[in-house]
């Protein structure tokens, strides 16, 4: 193998076969030791939490692929803490898409004086940010992205409809269990053309509730793959 990006909480390999190899790490973004998903540094490191999250995320794409959702998913070998995917071109140098189901974090720390911390987004909010730690992730629209280029408007709107459905799957499952999803994170890429979900669905992306306190996200793994 070799490595042919180093992330914040995973490195990337590319495979002889032409797939690629994600290796999970056991950072966690945050800030002042405090987990959060909406943060664009590593802030913690929790033993572990590797593992946890490449687990949680073959569980999440198995219900992807019953639901006929394509992702890049092909494989994991989960002691190893790697993940085999199809190899995908990602839009601009990387964009995060985040489905809001409540307003918090980020999104309050914006619009706090519009809406109140807590506050239900009807039908799902989707929002997107392009990963540059120095300019803070920048927020970036349809029309901007169409505009610079780096995706059309056909492009976007099929990652928005599977957006909020890959989240509704998501929220629906952690309902089963007496969890409530808040907000959640993806990023995706093109394949021969098609706009397919990328890296991870994980505890580590997004922000989950119970009885209305947020669960961190190794004991998140744990309810999700106590079943």
């Amino acid at each position: 193998m070799k490595k042919v990006y180093t992330g914040k909480t995973k490195d990337v390999y590319s495979l002889d076969n032409g797939n690629v190899m994600l290796k999970f790490k056991d950072d966690c973004t945050g800030k002042d030791g405090v987990f959060d998903p909406g943060e664009n540094s590593v802030g913690l490191t929790i033993e572990g939490i590797g593992k946890a999250n490449l687990r949680t995320s073959v569980y999440y794409f198995g219900l992807l692929k019953d639901a006929g959702i394509k992702t890049h998913y092909v494989g994991a070998n989960v002691d190893e803490a790697t993940m085999e995917v199809l190899p995908a071109t990602v839009f601009g140098h990387g964009l995060e898409v985040i489905c809001r189901l409540v307003a918090t974090g980020s999104f309050i720390r914006r619009y706090g004086e519009y809406i109140a911390d807590g506050t239900p987004l009807e039908g799902g909010y989707v929002e997107c940010t392009f990963k540059n730690d120095e300019k803070g992730d920048p927020l970036v629209t349809c029309e901007g992205l169409a505009a610079l280029g780096i995706m059309t408007p056909e492009m976007f709107a099929s990652m928005k409809e599977q957006t909020l459905k890959i989240t509704k799957i998501v929220a629906d499952d952690l309902k089963t269990i007496g969890l409530d999803l808040w907000d959640i994170k993806f990023e995706f890429g093109y394949n021969n053309g098609e706009v397919i979900l990328i890296d991870e669905i994980a505890s580590g992306n997004m922000r989950v509730y119970k009885d209305g306190k947020i669960v961190d996200p190794v004991e998140l793994t744990k309810l999700i793959l106590a079943r």
